[in-house]
């Protein structure tokens, strides 16, 4: 058995599987881990058609789990998951003071981080969506092959989302966390980045 089998043994972890089309969206740090970014996937799922896999973490379950030992071997609906798609989206939440309003998009399929970096730069002129590997911290990258967003066979994109994107201002409490509703920030980000998802051509 191994770490990431061991994490989901964790009272309050859960997963959820929901296959739809090859195009995959994953949030395995959801819930209060690195908040937002479940609800976020989801809704993009959703609304694309695209399948769905995440971890969900409860209010106690604080342990993180590095994304190259979130295994597919460990995890039956991950291993179906990742059987299933071509081409995938992880969500993930960070924090840095000098990167308040940037977005970052790693992953090992570049061109698709391109593609979506300029949807979200047009329609969130707040924030700065970065795709070029070298303007990316080295651990945020995501580039590491046992990284499950780069298992399918055309890889994916990690993309990290600041605090001040799923934060709600008005109400001092994450986004749709905790009675806060949802900020209006969080609905640009999921209509953007599923309209960037619904174009997608591969080159």
């Amino acid at each position: 058995m191994g770490v990431f089998a061991d994490h989901l043994q964790t009272p309050g972890v859960t997963e959820v599987l929901e296959l739809r089309s090859t195009f995959g969206v994953m949030a395995f740090h959801g819930g209060y881990l690195e908040k937002v970014t479940d609800l976020i996937a989801g809704e993009v799922a959703t609304a694309t058609l695209s399948s769905y896999y995440g971890v969900i973490h409860s209010e106690e379950a604080h342990t993180h789990i590095s994304s190259k030992y979130v295994d597919p071997a460990d995890s039956l609906s991950l291993s179906g998951f990742l059987g299933h798609v071509d081409t995938a989206i992880a969500l993930h939440g960070y924090g840095r003071d000098h990167l308040r309003r940037v977005i970052l998009l790693g992953g090992s399929n570049r061109d698709l981080a391109e593609h979506l970096a300029k949807q979200l730069s047009e329609d969130m002129p707040k924030y700065e969506a970065r795709w070029v590997l070298d303007d990316i911290p080295r651990e945020l990258r995501g580039m590491h092959p046992d990284n499950p967003v780069n298992r399918p066979a055309k890889g994916g994109v990690q993309i990290e989302l600041p605090p001040t994107l799923r934060w709600n201002w008005d109400e001092h409490n994450w986004s749709d966390h905790g009675g806060a509703s949802r900020a209006p920030q969080v609905d640009v980000f999921i209509a953007s980045l599923s309209e960037a998802i619904s174009t997608w051509v591969e080159p």
